[in-house]
């Protein structure tokens, strides 16, 4: 026999609506999150498009991780060089902000819980059509936000590809985001004008003695936002505010003094590459061009070739970044003239030394060649590369990510990719 909704148990049960007795949820304060969350998620996904842009992904298929994307790669286009610290800014303000979100995600969660417990589960077509969107509302912001944390705290263990699974994840979430934000913003808007309170799925029918008020959980919800911000931000700058950056992995103290002394994603020994290989006497890069022109250089021959400078700086798909560093090195249009391309050069599938990895090896537009502050860079900061900054040689290339800047480059092989 059923059991009454008046009997001893159901406020014990999270399908009775006694069983919510907190008296912070109600309209207001869930209206006043998902305004504050349409915002930031807007941004998120933006950005996050934006960055995905920046790897080129239609330029090569090692770059396109990705290939199935069909009309999802409708926006994607010649990432620009200028100004060169544009990936920078756009990677900083997602994972920044994306962290400082994830305490708002969860107070807005926990405020509309009590509507995932609603009988029946299903009152209309409408209504199974609304539940369907919310699964997949929250279904994909949880997975959204939990892999991309991961990832940047260097710690993803998802099965398949990160770039992959969050580029797909961000289109499922975003069109269930659209839908959600369609039909639900003229009543947030509303609620939070005139205060209303008659949503009985979300107000308590026996609300507890309050111990806060709503303003002030939103203090608190607020205060937990401030403190991911601090603790993150400083990743994107160098010396005293990188060091605030204490839940970030590239936080704290440089890896070391002098010229080289700065952040790093992987290791010469991580990466597998061995100092036989880097020696003056082993190494040569080979260069590949038109009708199959080569040309083998060794470090002197590129130290002979007309050298420049530029001011760039390094950033990640993780959201840390450096100031610009001062590096020295070769052109890589002039490296495109020496093996047949003289005027306009054409894109590039720059490889690495190293031995595996999903950026081992890496295209860059003609765009990007053809930048005058795009080098192969043998010194930064007046000083040889170190063997962890790509000592012999290295792509460094203004606004790209920094993957894309392939350390320890062992072949260029020039021409439409």
């Amino acid at each position: 026999m059923a059991r009454s909704s008046h009997s001893p148990l159901a406020p014990f049960s999270p399908f009775s609506p006694a069983f919510w007795r907190s008296p912070l949820r109600g309209p207001w304060l869930t209206s006043v999150l998902g305004v504050v969350l349409l915002g930031g998620i807007t941004v998120l996904f933006v950005t996050g498009l934006v960055s995905y842009a920046a790897y080129n992904p239609n330029l090569a298929p090692v770059n396109d991780k990705t290939p199935d994307k069909g009309i999802l790669g409708f926006y994607l286009f010649a990432w620009p060089t200028s100004p060169h610290w544009l990936y920078r800014l756009n990677q900083g303000i997602h994972v920044t902000l994306g962290i400082t979100l994830i305490p708002v995600l969860l107070a807005k969660l926990w405020s509309v819980v009590p509507k995932l417990f609603t009988l029946p589960p299903v009152r209309s077509l409408a209504h199974a059509l609304e539940r369907i969107s919310l699964l997949l509302l929250v279904g994909g912001a949880l997975f959204e936000f939990v892999t991309g944390v991961l990832n940047i705290q260097l710690d993803y263990i998802f099965p398949g590809s990160f770039y992959t699974l969050h580029f797909y994840g961000a289109w499922v979430f975003f069109a269930a985001f659209v839908v959600h934000t369609v039909l639900k913003t003229p009543m947030a808007l509303r609620n939070l004008r005139q205060l209303r309170q008659e949503d009985r799925e979300l107000t308590s029918a026996a609300p507890a003695e309050p111990t806060v008020s709503r303003r002030g959980a939103l203090w608190f919800v607020g205060g937990g936002s401030l403190l991911l911000f601090v603790t993150t931000v400083g990743q994107n700058f160098d010396g005293a505010l990188r060091r605030t950056a204490l839940l970030a992995p590239h936080g704290g103290a440089e890896p070391g003094s002098g010229p080289g002394g700065f952040q790093i994603n992987k290791t010469a020994a991580y990466a597998g590459i061995r100092e036989a290989d880097t020696h003056e006497e082993a190494w040569r890069l080979v260069i590949v061009g038109r009708d199959g022109r080569t040309v083998r250089l060794a470090r002197a021959d590129l130290l002979d070739l007309p050298l420049h400078s530029a001011a760039l700086p390094i950033a990640c798909v993780e959201g840390w970044s450096t100031s610009d560093q001062w590096w020295r090195g070769v052109r890589l249009r002039d490296l495109a003239a020496l093996v047949g391309y003289d005027e306009h050069p054409p894109d590039v599938l720059v490889e690495s030394l190293q031995p595996r990895g999903a950026f081992r090896r890496a295209a860059l537009r003609a765009n990007q060649v053809a930048d005058s502050r795009s080098l192969l860079a043998l010194f930064v900061n007046g000083e040889d590369l170190t063997p962890d900054h790509g000592y012999p040689a290295r792509i460094i290339v203004p606004a790209a990510p920094g993957v894309l800047n392939t350390k320890w480059v062992a072949r260029m092989t020039f021409g439409d990719l």
